[in-house]
């Protein structure tokens, strides 16, 4: 596990991401998810690519990036951007929610999965042991981050909403074996919000990337439901945020509708917006357009949760 000295050096010496203000007042540190070689070992080798529109692949060390504000208030989000777990929508997605939460006060951690196609015996559980393993690593670093462990969010768009979404409703699941100290710490989030998500790997909704690339073309019922989220929604669950545009070709609609009703069933707080237009993939919005208004949603839900100080 990092050390509070490696990580303090690491923000000292790492340059400011492309995409994301100069308001924060610390560069991100990056911060690897494992010691070693993740849980199963494989994956790809050499560097993260990127493409032209800033989604990454090739993601042979799985980390998490660490965005701290000026003058943290002590909450904290950790980040998951889509692309159908085929690759990961850092400049649309992420970074632009890091920014938005830092203007806030809020730290963001954005988390570099694997990518369960690029060759990781874990299969479609790689991605998730990295989603749990963040939220240990982030509260084993709450002091020096200056957060409260117990005010630890996720922010999920699309397939990252899927990956986040397992991780809020599945915590106590042992995607992995404890390998130190920080794994014995919660991997329950306080807080949920997903962002488009696929939620339901479920016909007539499966014709997505994320039910292809986790659990293959004809997936028996019993494969179906482990990694659809609604069916891992119970009480214990946190807090959950969704929003969705109505006319979203990738992720079908009815997807944050499911959601809901599986948390009004197990007696979850959950608040749903359902946007005109907007379609998919719109990240935190479009000013002057339907998506423009849900970080406002989403601001104004955040101080229900967790009251603003002062």
């Amino acid at each position: 596990m990092p050390t509070r000295r490696s990580i303090l050096a690491a923000i000292g010496a790492l340059a400011l991401l492309p995409g994301i203000s100069r308001a924060a007042a610390a560069a991100p540190a990056s911060l690897p998810l494992w010691p070693s070689s993740p849980p199963g070992g494989g994956g790809p080798s050499g560097d993260v690519r990127q493409n032209s529109k800033g989604a990454v692949s090739n993601i042979a060390v799985p980390k998490i990036d660490v965005f701290a504000p000026k003058a943290p208030n002590g909450t904290a989000f950790l980040i998951a951007a889509g692309g159908g777990y085929k690759r990961i929508e850092m400049r649309s997605e992420a970074l632009p929610a890091a920014q938005w939460l830092n203007d806030r006060g809020i730290t963001a951690f954005v988390l570099c999965y694997r990518l369960p196609a690029e060759g990781w015996k874990a299969g479609p559980l790689a991605p998730l042991q990295d989603a749990q393993r963040a939220l240990r690593l982030i509260r084993a670093n709450a002091g020096t981050f200056q957060i409260n462990p117990d005010r630890l969010g996720v922010l999920g768009f699309s397939a990252g909403g899927h990956l986040l979404g397992l991780a809020a409703t599945r915590s106590a699941f042992a995607s992995y074996e404890p390998i130190d100290a920080a794994d014995g710490l919660s991997a329950r989030p306080d807080l949920a919000a997903l962002i488009y998500p696929v939620i339901t790997l479920k016909p007539p909704f499966d014709r997505t990337s994320t039910r292809k690339v986790l659990i293959g073309s004809h997936p028996g019922a019993a494969l179906t439901s482990e990694w659809s989220v609604e069916d891992h929604v119970k009480a214990h669950c946190p807090p959950v945020f969704l929003v969705q545009a109505q006319d979203d070709p990738i992720s079908d609609p009815q997807n944050t509708l499911i959601m809901e009703a599986a948390c009004e069933k197990a007696d979850v707080p959950v608040e749903l917006h359902r946007l005109a237009s907007g379609g998919h993939g719109f990240g935190m919005g479009v000013p002057g357009s339907d998506t423009g208004a849900w970080p406002d949603y989403f601001a104004t839900w955040l101080d229900k949760q967790i009251p603003p100080r002062g």
